[in-house]
Parts: C-alpha cells; structure tokens; sequence
C-alpha cells in the first residue's frame, strides 16, 4: 500500500511536530512540562506567555482514569487559546487502549507516547508500528521508547519496577522503521531520582543514537531530575529537542502545600506563581525563551 496523501497532509499541519522542527533548526529545547492538575497547565501557559517561548502540556494516562477527560479538555483548550505555539502530548501511554482512546479523542491531544517498553523487544515494536499506523491515521505523532528508561514517575506504573536497558543505535533504528516520529533513547537517564551515583550520560551513545536513525526522527529527552543548565544544554548539542520535566516543578507546588500557613485559594495561587517562576527559568536554561 502507498502512502495515504491524506494522513501525510495531517501530520505535516500537526502543531507538535513543526515545533520540534522549529527547534530542531534552531538549536533549543522545547520544555515539556507534566501537569496534573489545574495549577499546572495555568504555570505552564502563563511561564510561556510571559518567556515568548513555545511549550508543551504533558498529561499521563493517570489523568483519563482520574478525571474521565477533564483535564485533558482543560489542557487543550488552554494550549489552543494561548497567545505562544502550546501543545498536548499523552505520555506514557501503556497499553494499545490507552493509546486508541486518546487518539480517538479528536482535538485533544496532537502527539501520543506509545510506550510499550514493558514488552519484550519485539513485541515492543509490532505493538508500536501497530499504533503508530493507527495515530497517524488520525493525524497525531507519536514518540516511542526503545530500550527501558530505568525508574518510575508519578502516574505511570508499568515500567517502575523493571530493570532500565539501554538504547542501542540498531536498536533505535528499528523503531525508526516502525514509522515513528520521535524517539525517547535511554542513555543513562533515569526516571525520578538519580540518587547517590548522580547523572551519568553516555553523550557518545546517545550520539550513535542520532546518527543511527537521522534527523528525521526527533529525539526525545526523558528523566530530567536534578538537570542543570549544562546538562540540558549538552543533551541539546547532541540532538535532543524536546525535554519532559517533572518533578523540579511540581515539587513547588507540594512545597506550597506542606508550608500550610495560607488558605485554599492562597495555596492555589502560590503554588501555581512557584511552579511558574521555576518553568520560566528552565525555558531559558533549554533556550526556548523569544522563540514562540
């Protein structure tokens, strides 16, 4: 069967892959921000508008079987009325429901992870050209995880306990193949805490990596915990464009919360000025800052 001319048209108007294009060209990252709440998606959009810098909203599937679609319609309609190019992503998303009931949920989201990491290698990659076909069917990118980042995050369960494997390049190529538009590598990154060994990146590796599946696909930066700002920069020199960030955020809220010397409302809005404050100074660490 030939290409669907139809589908190609889609994904070459698709919101998500021309900024990761954008940024490819430019040399930035694009700071990916995961939110679970209300206070999240607001800190992202207003730390974007006021930066002139693109984002993205980042919900795990979590939020689906917590708010039904609440938060996902809140995330969408946020980054469709913003003043600066904001998108929706699905991360993590780990089973072909998760990734099918997403996609099939219209405008919502315009790129999904289909990570079927937890799977055996080649199970992970039928699995994934399967559900890459189906999303770009309808229009959305997709990211997909080869190798095992090691860890967990909050709000995804099926990899926390497994053993993490790192990417190998003709590894990286296969997923390629699958029709794939980004591509999230394990190169010593770690999900969550680094703990006491500190981070250790095979930048050689995650250049192999590059060179392995070309500039075609965009590579994807996962387990940003504790990153500076020559960490980041360095994993940008060596093609990362998009950087998922999670807990230096969302940590600022928690830290609102547990101080307990303000009311509701005064939690809310504290928090959420925090958790500002703190994407703002990572969009110019990424160097995404002016470039909406």
């Amino acid at each position: 069967m030939g290409p669907n001319p139809d589908m190609e048209t889609k994904l070459k108007s698709n919101r998500a892959a021309n900024m990761l294009r954008k940024a490819q060209e430019g040399a930035y990252g694009i700071p990916a921000v995961c939110v679970y709440n209300i206070e999240g998606i607001l800190a992202t959009v207003r730390a974007a508008s006021a930066k002139n810098s693109p984002a993205m909203l980042l919900l795990f599937p979590w939020a689906q079987t917590y708010s039904g679609s609440i938060l996902a319609h809140s995330a969408a309609h946020a980054a469709r009325t913003a003043l600066v190019p904001m998108t929706v992503h699905l991360d993590h998303a780990q089973s072909p429901e998760a990734v099918k009931e997403a996609a099939d949920m219209g405008w919502t989201f315009d790129s999904i992870m289909v990570d079927m990491s937890h799977y055996a290698h080649e199970e992970n990659l039928r699995l994934t050209k399967e559900l890459t076909e189906y999303c770009h069917d309808r229009g959305i990118v997709v990211e997909a995880e080869s190798g095992r980042i090691e860890g967990g995050e909050d709000g995804v369960s099926d990899t926390a306990d497994l053993e993490g494997l790192m990417t190998t390049p003709g590894q990286a190529k296969e997923f390629a193949d699958t029709g794939i538009d980004w591509l999230a590598p394990a190169f010593g990154n770690v999900h969550g805490s680094y703990g006491p060994r500190g981070i250790q990146l095979e930048y050689d590796r995650l250049k192999d990596i590059q060179n392995a599946i070309g500039k075609e696909v965009q590579l994807v930066l996962h387990g940003t915990d504790a990153f500076d700002r020559d960490t980041y920069k360095k994993c940008i020199d060596y093609g990362i464009t998009k950087c998922n960030i999670n807990r230096v955020v969302n940590q600022r809220l928690k830290n609102v919360w547990k101080e307990g010397t303000l009311g509701l409302t005064g939690c809310i809005e504290e928090g959420t000025k925090r958790m500002q404050e703190e994407i703002e100074l990572l969009m110019d660490w990424l160097g995404s800052t002016g470039k909406a």
